[in-house]
């Protein structure tokens, strides 16, 4: 019994310091002028901007994956006409 209390008690103090730790991690992300803060809010503009980057560019691959789909169609139409005409001159030779 006394073992486990001597380790509860220890757990105890390690368990105040870790959270003595978080709570200064936490202070020194208020304070915008530790280097921590500024990696933090560096860190969350570029993780910002990369999601508008990765946005802009779904969009423009939406846009070209329906341009290609155009594209497709009209290289089928256009294969098809030659056929047509292919054949037309065949005839007519």
């Amino acid at each position: 019994v006394a073992a486990l209390q001597d380790e509860k008690s220890s757990l105890m103090s390690e368990n105040e310091i870790m959270n003595d730790r978080l709570e200064q991690l936490d202070d020194s992300l208020d304070d915008p002028n530790t280097v921590v803060a500024k990696k933090y809010f560096h860190a969350q503009l570029q993780l910002e901007q990369l999601q508008e980057e990765n946005f802009r560019l779904e969009a423009a691959k939406d846009d070209y994956r329906v341009h290609c789909e155009d594209l497709e169609k009209q290289l089928i139409e256009l294969q098809h006409r030659n056929n047509e005409l292919t054949s037309l001159a065949e005839e007519s030779r």
